[in-house]
């Protein structure tokens, strides 16, 4: 996995790469059919399986809820700009209990010899220390992924 942290102007962006040994279509519909990605999206297996709803369409809604170990339940949602199937999405992010701080998330699926590399890069962070937060939560959902695709 290789992950870049931009600096200078872009310093509230993170790039995640990955590579899946499972075709774009496959890694795609993990990552937009929500019976798949309740089992997958929570940074660590702790927190088991998500609660989501998601209407995968431009200008559709989706609702992820996590219920972390010590009991705290985080709440996160948005709305689709971009659904292009087995080839990008991107949309918008605010968790429920800081609303006016929307990010947004493009993730490209990508052909790579016989598997996917995928491509997430989360914009529009508040600050550098919510960026980093966000690393590690992505680092482990997509180490989640990674399992449940295998």
């Amino acid at each position: 996995m290789a992950v870049k942290l931009y600096e200078g102007e872009e310093q509230t962006t993170l790039q995640i790469k990955r590579l899946f040994r499972a075709p774009p279509q496959r890694v795609y519909a993990a990552w937009t059919d929500s019976q798949e990605m309740r089992h997958w999206v929570c940074p660590d297996d702790s927190f088991g399986d998500a609660e989501i709803e998601a209407d995968v369409r431009v200008g559709g809604r989706f609702r992820l809820v996590m219920h972390a170990p010590d009991g705290g339940v985080h709440r996160v949602g948005g709305v689709y700009r971009e659904v292009a199937p087995n080839e990008r999405l991107v949309y918008t992010g605010a968790w429920e209990s800081t609303p006016e701080r929307e990010s947004l998330v493009t993730v490209e699926f990508r052909w790579a010899g016989e598997g996917t590399e995928l491509v997430l890069t989360h914009q529009r962070f508040a600050d550098q220390g919510a960026r980093d937060r966000h690393l590690q939560g992505w680092t482990g959902s997509i180490g989640r992924l990674e399992r449940f695709l295998a």
